[in-house]
């Protein structure tokens, strides 16, 4: 009758041996899966970065080409002067870098915001009846590139106007010169 209790004795130890192996081969598993889902999740996330970034360089690609589209239609109907200065400023706005770009337009963003904070906290005189102050539109990707767009050829305008403004001091100068002798 001892044999049988032995035996029993033993087959339950050997019964919590193979419980505590399957429990510790469970957890194992779980742990090797939850790091899979891990890896798997961060993969997941790059590739939705990836295709939104991808995305915003599609749109990008588009709002280009559709404003290529219509400086083409509007170039024709502009005075020679004023479409050799909106082509130069097309050239130069090929030549920005999208780090360049981002530059611009957070700079074009604070200076909104900082423009929003001083008139908040800065009360000017009453305007006559019937003005508002004026007010910057909110810069998005299409109306950055048109505001980088325009910033250029505001740019080159402004150094063409001090040149002249330039030039003319300088024959105002010679012509005072002419009248003193």
């Amino acid at each position: 009758m001892m044999f049988p209790q032995s035996r029993h004795s033993a087959s339950s130890q050997q019964l919590k041996f193979t419980t505590s192996d399957s429990c510790d081969r469970i957890k194992d598993e779980f742990q090797f899966l939850q790091a899979q889902y891990h890896s798997l999740k961060l993969e997941c996330d790059k590739l939705a970065s990836e295709k939104s970034e991808m995305q915003r360089h599609y749109i990008m690609a588009e709002i280009v080409k559709r404003l290529n589209g219509i400086c083409a239609q509007v170039l024709p109907y502009l005075s020679q002067e004023h479409q050799q200065q909106v082509l130069a400023a097309i050239e130069r706005a090929k030549q920005v870098t999208p780090p360049e770009m981002n530059s611009i337009i957070r700079q074009q963003l604070q200076a909104h915001q900082l423009s929003q904070l001083q008139g908040l906290a800065l009360p000017m005189t009453p305007l006559p009846l019937g003005l508002s102050q004026p007010s910057l539109p909110a810069v998005t990707t299409s109306s950055g590139l048109f505001s980088l767009s325009s910033l250029l050829a505001s740019q080159a305008q402004l150094a063409k106007e001090e040149k002249a403004s330039r030039e003319g001091v300088d024959s105002h100068r010679e012509e005072d010169g002419d009248k003193s002798d």
